[in-house]
């Protein structure tokens, strides 16, 4: 069975208004994924909604509520924190609970949610690609 990987990460983070964070860090993360396990399923919600920041008060809220569920549906959570992001946090909370694997990509090493509740963490996206190239990682997570 392949395995599901829920891509999680900043979308808004701190940014006012209607501001978005890039998100071509998706990209890079689906491709070093697939380089490791080519036969898993990434889901990423940014792909299936990149106008929720247009949603409705109740479309928004029932939207990240499903995608909540779909990370604790996972067999690995990737988190891209490269400043905080209170919907991400969210996202790790409930996978740490459920028992999902959290991987976790960020400068933040000592906040709290990335250090307590990730398995691992990588402060750099290159830190991540180069993990994913050891051997031992085709029995993670």
């Amino acid at each position: 069975m392949p395995k599901r990987f829920f891509l999680a990460g900043i979308i808004q983070g701190s940014q006012r208004g209607r501001r978005l964070y890039p998100q071509d860090y998706r990209e890079r993360i689906k491709r070093a994924l697939e380089g490791r396990f080519p036969k898993a399923v990434i889901f990423c919600p940014y792909e299936l909604h990149p106008n929720s920041i247009d949603y409705d008060s109740k479309k928004g809220k029932e939207t990240f509520l499903r995608m909540i569920e779909e990370a604790k549906r996972s067999d690995c959570l990737v988190a891209y924190l490269p400043e905080a992001s209170l919907g991400t946090a969210i996202e790790i909370w409930e996978c740490y609970k459920s028992g999902v694997p959290i991987w976790t990509i960020s400068p933040m090493g000592e906040n709290w949610v990335v250090k307590f509740f990730s398995t691992k963490i990588f402060p750099s996206l290159s830190d991540f690609e180069t993990y994913l190239q050891e051997p031992e990682v085709v029995r993670s997570p």
